[in-house]
């Protein structure tokens, strides 16, 4: 039971990793943005350094230094999972109320200019308010976007 819900997390941080808007309106309000850059260049980054440091450590026959090496390597496999666990814990909490107003708010403005929506949640979470923006950002025109952004 356990594993499934590590690994769901997982899935979950990685989903809203490609939901959430990569806005700069949202970047100075909402920490996303820099957790979701961080983990996209750990992911990106970290295999490469956790091998280099074993690697060069036997290129060396420098045997002596591998518990450290393989310490580094752990640490830096483990940064792009710290940051998808972020993600999925957060995409799962609920709003809190002044976030909830807002997301209905923007919900019920897609909805208004006519366009279909999932139906609206009465807890959403932040998973849904991604999905509510990512929608707003893509089908709303800017002037309809000014009176949050």
């Amino acid at each position: 039971m356990a594993q499934h819900t590590m690994w769901k997390h997982f899935q979950n941080g990685q989903h809203y990793m490609t939901t959430w808007p990569m806005r700069k309106e949202l970047a100075a309000v909402f920490p996303e943005h820099r957790y979701i850059k961080a983990t996209q260049f750990a992911t990106k980054v970290m295999p490469a350094v956790a091998a280099i440091s074993i690697l060069t450590q036997m290129a060396f026959h420098n045997y002596d230094a591998m518990p450290q090496a393989i310490a580094i390597a752990l640490l830096a496999i483990s940064m792009p999972l710290q940051g998808l666990w972020w993600l999925g814990k957060r995409s799962q909490t609920t709003l809190p109320p002044s976030l909830a107003k807002w997301y209905s708010e923007i919900y019920q403005k897609i909805v208004s200019e006519g366009h279909a929506m999932q139906p609206k949640k009465s807890q959403p979470r932040y998973q849904e308010l991604a999905e509510v923006l990512n929608r707003a950002f893509k089908q709303l025109d800017r002037h309809a976007l000014d009176r949050w952004f």
